[in-house]
């Protein structure tokens, strides 16, 4: 999240930036730009191939959003350089400068989205909750499922929690076994269910004052 908001505010400066330059337009030497600018893109390649090799987790989606926005800035930076050094045209340097931090923007608030969704332990959004419940509820033994919860509890870890009516709670531990194959199916693997037996077969426990 941290480095989500750090971006947008990054974008921010960049299109103060832009547009001061607009306003202001300065000399520049593009051939000194495109020539570091090269350089600055090469690096920011390799880091992005080691990061696509590593785990795919919200983190490392945010690690890879700085080095694309630092890569896309360089591409940039070398467009801007060849066009000043070929026709002196400045202005192309703080036009493309409010392009790129428009592309970096888009990201950035998609990547808060999903931080902020993971913070609040919510469903991912890549799980159709109303699917999963409905095929937890036909395993065999199972007469219904509520109170489903699903939620991260790390950036690769899916945790559950649910109610489940069976009507015949001998044959609980084959319905668990069923009941958890579901949800390895779906990449969780840390579940809490919660058996039930019909109204009126088990009586809950009660206390009283004495």
């Amino acid at each position: 999240m941290i480095n989500a908001v750090s971006m947008v505010a990054v974008v921010f400066v960049i299109g103060s930036e832009a547009w001061q330059r607009l306003q202001h337009p300065g000399s520049i030497n593009g051939a000194t730009v495109s020539i570091v600018a090269v350089l600055g893109l090469l690096i920011n390649l390799v880091v992005a191939w080691v990061l696509s090799r590593g785990e795919r987790n919200l983190n490392v989606r945010a690690a890879m959003l700085h080095v694309m926005g630092d890569a896309l800035g360089s591409v940039a930076a070398i467009a801007a350089g060849v066009v000043i050094w070929l026709t002196g045209w400045t202005p192309i340097d703080p036009l493309l400068s409010i392009l790129i931090g428009g592309l970096i923007l888009a990201s950035s608030v998609g990547l808060l989205r999903a931080a902020s969704h993971a913070t609040l332990d919510g469903v991912p959004f890549t799980m159709n909750i109303e699917l999963f419940g409905q095929a937890l509820a036909e395993v065999p033994g199972v007469s219904e499922v509520h109170d489903l919860h699903v939620w991260p509890i790390a950036s690769e870890r899916l945790a559950l929690s649910a109610h489940v009516l069976v009507a015949n709670l001998a044959s609980w531990p084959q319905t668990l076994h069923l009941l958890r194959a579901v949800a390895s199916d779906q990449g969780i693997d840390h579940v809490t269910f919660q058996p039930e037996s019909p109204a009126g077969e088990l009586q809950p426990i009660q206390f009283v004052r004495r």
